[in-house]
């Protein structure tokens, strides 16, 4: 069986769609009627390809961003006053 041909139009769009979304390159490949395979090496090109652009945030990544930033800073607040605790306590009992 020979290869199918893509064009360059077609291609692009597919990897567009893996790109600008959170879905998976099976997903993608199902959808359009690609291989997995052949579709994550098309994407890993286009990533080698640009490289040196950084991809703007959506304003909902903006916001999963800032709340992670903050739910991190809690948990470290509250690992280092768990720490100070234990070591408190650890003395107290001594």
């Amino acid at each position: 069986m020979a290869p199918k041909k893509f064009s360059p139009e077609f291609k692009s769009e597919v990897v567009r769609a893996v790109i600008e979304s959170s879905r998976t390159i099976a997903e993608v490949a199902r959808e359009f009627g690609v291989g997995p395979e052949t579709l994550r090496n098309w994407v890993n090109a286009y990533r080698r390809e640009h490289a040196d652009e950084t991809p703007e945030l959506t304003e909902n990544e903006r916001n999963e961003l800032a709340r992670l930033r903050k739910e991190n800073r809690e948990l470290k607040a509250e690992r280092e006053f768990l720490g100070k605790a234990a070591a408190f306590f650890a003395k107290e009992y001594r």
